[in-house]
């Protein structure tokens, strides 16, 4: 499909999703939460895809929401907004926490990289990738207490689970903007890089998940490490592991790999996401 607010790109197994308002800093819109909603659809039905990235265009990753509205920007009885992702509860669900599930919910490796300031729902949304690589030009911020409102985009629950309680609580209460050394410290990135460095090692970090990997054994991975942070026991992952273990243990992908491992050659797993994901291995919770 086409978008207006992004950019979406596949090349050699890796789709580039860039958020494409740079004149507003690629302010966070509902336009823009539904054509990212719909490239993570795009993504997941393509099994030529195996990690996306996702960046900015300009100087900025995401500055937060569109305050362009002003002082209703949030409020929905003024301004008579529909999110258009249905109801939870009764109530409208949050944009910014649809985007959030749906990468949550996603099969394929995904990877924030962060050119210039993610705040707000610009930082939220990125909470369910899992890798974070941020520019030593980017800031970070979660602003919404110095904004009126509460953090959004499930990351309550994400957030804590990627940096800790004690470190999201200070980041939160303080609403204050933070640049990338403090979130490498703090855990919300991964690497912090030079900005002409930022894209080649998320594309590196991409390109070696692609070259080496059964795109169905990272799915399922994927899906268990994000899926198991909510479980109260490792029981629930070992019979998680034991059923999924059976069918990959027996799939074309298993001979694959221990035939290329054997032979001493580079593996081509045969395998793909859209066919051969395994019955029972459950997602992310709450995934429709």
């Amino acid at each position: 499909m086409s978008y207006d607010e992004i950019i979406y790109e596949v090349s050699d197994g890796i789709a580039t999703i860039t958020l494409n308002r740079p004149a507003r800093l690629n302010a966070f819109t509902l336009e823009m939460a539904h054509e990212l909603v719909a490239a993570f659809d795009e993504a997941d039905a393509d099994d030529s895809v195996r990690v996306v990235v996702v960046t900015g265009a300009g100087r900025g990753f995401c500055a937060g929401a569109d305050l362009e509205r002003g002082a209703g920007t949030f409020n929905k009885d003024v301004i008579g907004e529909v999110e258009g992702f249905g109801e939870i509860d009764g109530v409208p669900r949050d944009a910014g926490g649809a985007v959030a599930l749906r990468i949550a919910a996603c099969k394929k490796v995904v990877i924030g990289a962060f050119n210039g300031p993610a705040v707000g729902i610009g930082v939220t949304m990125s909470l369910p990738m899992d890798i974070r690589i941020a520019s030593e030009n980017a800031k970070f911020g979660f602003v919404f207490a110095r904004r009126g409102i509460l953090l959004e985009a499930a990351s309550s629950w994400f957030l804590p689970r990627v940096v800790g309680i004690s470190q999201a609580m200070e980041w939160v209460a303080t609403g204050r903007v933070f640049d990338a050394a403090e979130a490498r410290a703090g855990g919300l990135v991964s690497r912090v890089v030079a900005p002409d460095e930022l894209i080649p090692t998320a594309l590196s970090i991409a390109r070696e998940v692609a070259d080496n990997t059964s795109a169905v054994s990272v799915a399922v991975s994927r899906q268990l490490l994000w899926g198991m942070l909510g479980s109260p026991t490792p029981w629930d992952a070992h019979r998680a592991d034991s059923r999924a273990l059976l069918q990959l243990g027996a799939g074309k992908d298993a001979m694959e790999g221990v035939m290329a491992f054997l032979e001493k050659r580079s593996p081509n797993f045969p395998g793909r996401v859209s066919a051969d994901y395994p019955d029972g291995v459950p997602p992310f919770p709450g995934t429709p």
